[in-house]
């Protein structure tokens, strides 16, 4: 197996080749519709990703992972998906598309396309035809359908929840205009299940990978892995049942619940590696799968899909205790899946971790956790209370965010980059409910503020009508003070937050070789110390006072030394 330290000697063409680049790969997430806008429509685009590939070469990033870009109408940003074998017109063509792939690649990074099977759009052809068809047709095979409870069929067919609040069925007109049967929908009701135990399905995503395959795409991302087999034998559990047959401190364990984590799921990607290996080298792929950790090595089996992420790190506290203990876990977890770890704070559904880091503390009942967690872990309180700026230390948010940032970079596996994180960016709070546009937010006001403050355009330029996201405004608002965070602020800028994640990463590809880590006591609860293969070390600060820091020679650090100490809410790189 090539190691990374072996990759930074070659070419790009040459890394492009290695079949194991993806094991410590840096995958930087880009969400399409807020990164660059090319036509001035105030969407970002595929022409406007192309533009920016020398950015993205100068990051030093090895993949760009790129969040929905097919045909939807946005129920759910584009997870909605119409038409899973093409282009949203709105985001440029299938031939835009080719010159991107062709572009990165050109450039030494690879392209990961995210890719939806747990459900389409209400407005893909399938479901169309579906509800111009009868009951018990081949179209209604596609979904889930069901009759209804009630002498009349009027009630829904249990009381599952959706993610998205409300019931996960939504009951249909049938074709001669009267009330019909119901489909599930885990998430919104503008996106049906599909089912996979009709094996049309199964044929039609094994087309869609070699499609995309064939247009040089390397890996892929599984939108919610877990979810795609269902088991819904007659009578289906209730809400009430389901909770007392929970057997899992965080969820089914033992793959018995009738849509998360089955299984059976796993012969779906079984047919999936087979796929991928027709290619050389073979594709990659990483779910997103939310499942109990003993359940997770299953997903990124080398039989699998190869990687699986773990969220450990982004719903933690900044904690040194809890950073080693989940760092060692799924390290541990990885050597025995034969996979490698995937690491990441910040992406297109949570608040930005350099606002949840400067955030207050709070005590919150966690039953027998009981632990304290940094107020609104992910942010929802603060975002709920309209971001009140007296609470949020930005300064104190940047320096630990920055401090996790490298410390995850040191971290043998796969580590995962959120645009604009490279920035330093803060959440966007202020947003007005009249410009929002995550329907998360409409099905759970008071609950739920949405993920629209994570989307918000990038801002490149420190002036112009939108910072230079294009030449019309922003599809979301950007707040005037994105003038201190635009990439031309701090573009070769000493000390900036996008010089130092580029210093990190092109040191990342040196350094980086065998996938292990050598603790070393330090004698301080507060400070995590490791080795890595080839030397050189990482401190990792949690404290609120500077520490001596062991002997050698300082590669990056993420806050200046003070007086050749290292400063609180700091991590350094040694050799």
């Amino acid at each position: 197996m090539s190691t990374t330290a072996t990759l930074a000697t070659l070419s790009d063409s040459d890394r492009l080749a290695d079949p194991n680049w993806w094991r410590q790969a840096s995958v930087y997430q880009i969400y399409p519709r807020s990164f660059s806008d090319s036509n001035g429509d105030g969407l970002g685009d595929i022409k406007g990703i192309t533009a920016k590939v020398p950015y993205l070469k100068s990051l030093g990033i090895d993949a760009v992972w790129l969040s929905p870009f097919y045909p939807s109408a946005l129920a759910d940003g584009g997870y909605d998906v119409d038409d899973y074998r093409d282009v949203d017109p709105k985001l440029g063509t299938l031939e835009d598309f080719d010159e991107m792939a062709n572009a990165l690649h050109a450039a030494g990074i690879r392209l990961i396309a995210d890719i939806v099977p747990n459900h389409s759009s209400d407005r893909h052809e399938w479901f169309r035809e579906a509800l111009a068809s009868p009951k018990g047709s081949a179209a209604r095979d596609r979904y889930i359908f069901r009759d209804g409870k009630g002498p009349n069929g009027e009630f829904p067919p249990s009381d599952w929840d959706s993610v998205f609040g409300g019931p996960a069925w939504e009951r249909i007109t049938e074709p001669d205009g009267t009330p019909g049967q119901w489909y599930m929908h885990i998430f919104a009701k503008e996106q049906p299940d599909l089912n996979w135990a009709n094996r049309e399905i199964r044929d039609d995503f094994l087309k869609t990978l070699r499609f995309w395959s064939d247009r040089g795409v390397d890996g892929f991302r599984v939108d919610v892995a877990h979810a795609l087999t269902k088991d819904l034998t007659e009578p289906l559990l209730s809400k009430l049942e389901l909770t007392e047959a929970n057997t899992g401190t965080d969820g089914f364990d033992d793959g018995t619940h009738p849509f998360w984590d089955r299984d059976d799921v796993h012969e779906v990607y079984t047919e999936w590696r087979e796929v991928f290996n027709e290619y050389n080298p073979p594709r990659t792929a990483v779910a997103e799968a939310w499942v109990h950790a003993t359940r997770r090595g299953r997903y990124a089996s080398p039989e699998g899909l190869g990687q699986a992420f773990n969220f450990d790190l982004l719903q933690a506290d900044f904690d040194a205790g809890e950073f080693r203990e989940i760092i060692t876990r799924n390290l541990a977890e990885a050597a025995a899946t034969g996979a490698s770890s995937t690491w990441v704070f910040s992406n297109h559904d949570v608040v930005r971790h350099a606002t949840r880091y400067g955030l207050p503390q709070f005590s919150k009942d966690q039953g027998s956790k009981g632990k304290k967690h940094a107020k609104g872990q992910d942010g929802k309180d603060w975002l709920l209370a309209g971001g009140p700026a007296e609470e949020l230390d930005a300064e104190l948010g940047e320096r630990r965010a920055r401090a996790a940032t490298l410390l995850m970079l040191a971290v043998p596996g796969s580590a995962y980059l959120y645009q604009g994180e490279e920035l330093g960016l803060q959440e966007v709070a202020e947003i007005p409910e009249s410009e929002r546009q995550d329907p998360s937010f409409f099905r759970n006001k008071g609950v739920e503020i949405g993920r629209d403050g994570c989307r918000v355009p990038l801002p490149w330029k420190v002036e112009g009508t939108s910072f230079g996201f294009g030449d019309a405004g922003a599809h979301l608002p950007q707040p005037d003070w994105f003038s201190k965070y635009a990439v031309e602020a701090q573009d070769g800028t000493d000390g900036s937050t996008l010089e130092l994640y580029r210093s990190a990463l092109k040191l990342r590809r040196e350094l980086q070789a065998a996938e292990e880590l050598e603790w070393i006591q330090t004698g301080n609860p507060e400070v995590l110390h490791f080795r890595r293969p080839g030397g050189w070390q990482s401190v990792t600060n949690f404290g609120d006072t500077a520490v001596e820091l062991p002997a050698g020679t300082v590669l990056v650090s993420s806050w200046p030394l003070e007086d050749g100490k290292l400063p609180a809410n700091s991590t350094a790189w040694l050799r």
